[in-house]
């Protein structure tokens, strides 16, 4: 774990903050967000999902369609509307590329990292052609990889090594980061 911050800014109220989890797509943050959410008792939020609702398409179909920089325009809209307290969100992966977006979220809630090599996570996504993923239509998942890491880094309160965890150890490991 690195960068960690308290998970409750200056003047702010604990039971106001948020969550949000950042990464990259396959590295857990829709399935950890649900358990975190269900763990804390608060609400979850995926924002592939509020994508998804308001284009009536799926991310694929979106990026197919109008290409991956209308999906990262959707996805800063849904970043901008986030209005709840006591959440867990689920960030889409290219959500680091809204400078706007990513600070209306700093304001709220605690940015969580869930790091995982590109090896780890190359095993993990096998449809990567097909996920709709905001990316250059020939650039590889390594590339990609190597350009949204150092924003990760840079927005994230917490880093968390996913690594070869379960999903249960890693809400552990988790819960520890936010309490330290």
């Amino acid at each position: 774990m690195s960068n960690r911050t308290s998970p409750v800014g200056p003047g702010t109220d604990a039971s106001v903050r948020s969550i949000a989890l950042i990464g990259m797509p396959g590295s857990g943050k829709s399935t950890l967000g649900i358990l975190l959410a269900k763990k804390l008792g608060w609400h979850f939020l995926d924002t592939d999902i509020g994508i998804q609702t308001r284009a009536g398409e799926t991310l694929q179909q979106i990026v197919d369609d109008r290409g991956y920089m209308h999906l990262r325009s959707l996805e800063e809209q849904i970043l901008l509307e986030v209005p709840l307290s006591q959440c867990v969100i689920a960030t889409g992966g290219s959500a680091i590329y809204s400078t706007a977006g990513m600070a209306h979220i700093k304001t709220m809630a605690t940015i969580i990292y869930l790091q995982v090599s590109v090896d780890q996570l190359q095993r993990r996504i096998d449809d990567y052609g097909q996920r709709g993923i905001a990316r250059r239509p020939e650039q590889s998942f390594e590339d990609l990889y190597l350009e949204r890491e150092p924003l990760y880094r840079q927005y994230a309160d917490i880093t968390v090594d996913c690594g070869e965890y379960s999903p249960q150890q890693m809400i552990k490991k988790l819960a520890l980061a936010l309490e330290g």
